[in-house]
């Protein structure tokens, strides 16, 4: 069958077979091309043209805009970190990284972007690990508290038992050996073993 020529309005002037290149409606990518049999005086079907598009090398995409196919970076499926806040968002459209993103990695959740690589806050760090052992603390003692207060009561009423009395004494040199701990000077605490 012979090729369809098209007229200055992209109609065809004879019916015919030309060959189209497609692209998606949303994202304007390049999807395939096939050979389109147009009947004399209709057009290219939707999401499509008659110029082809160009070799693009591994990482990158061609998109069709504006009447021409431009070559972009692709970096769909990566997952980029915001220079904001460190949070994590995974590409979905081509192009280029988006704006105030890194690919780079925050080691920590207290490091802090400085405009080539994250710098961890130590300080913000040692404050956390502060909260984080000082809450470790309080739930030991609650715990052990809760334990201790049945016992305590029948000691103050002359009702305790030996067992439960060597029991009691083991838990108070617990409780106080926990509340002996030092949270603020190492990164790395010891907890006292639990009677």
């Amino acid at each position: 069958m012979a090729e369809a020529k098209l007229d200055k309005n992209g109609l065809a002037k004879s019916a015919g077979i030309l060959t189209v290149y497609n692209f998606d409606a949303v994202s304007c990518e390049f999807t395939g091309s096939n050979d389109e049999f147009l009947a004399q005086g209709v057009g290219l079907p939707a999401n499509a043209c008659i110029i082809a598009p160009p070799t693009t090398e591994a990482g990158c995409v061609a998109l069709y805009r504006d009447g021409s196919w431009l070559t972009v970076a692709d970096h769909r499926g990566e997952t980029v970190y915001s220079i904001d806040d460190g949070s994590a968002m995974v590409i979905t459209t081509p192009g280029e990284y988006p704006a105030k993103t890194t690919p780079l990695k925050p080691a920590t959740e207290y490091d802090q972007w400085d405009g080539a690589k994250w710098v961890t806050d130590l300080s913000a760090q040692k404050a956390a690990d502060i909260r984080l052992a000082e809450n470790h603390k309080a739930a030991l003692l609650n715990e052990a508290s809760s334990k201790t207060q049945i016992w305590q009561t029948q000691l103050m009423l002359g009702i305790i038992t030996d067992t439960d009395r060597a029991a009691l004494t083991e838990w108070m040199k617990y409780i106080q050996a926990v509340q002996a701990v030092e949270t603020t000077v190492k990164s790395y605490i010891r907890w006292p073993e639990k009677p």
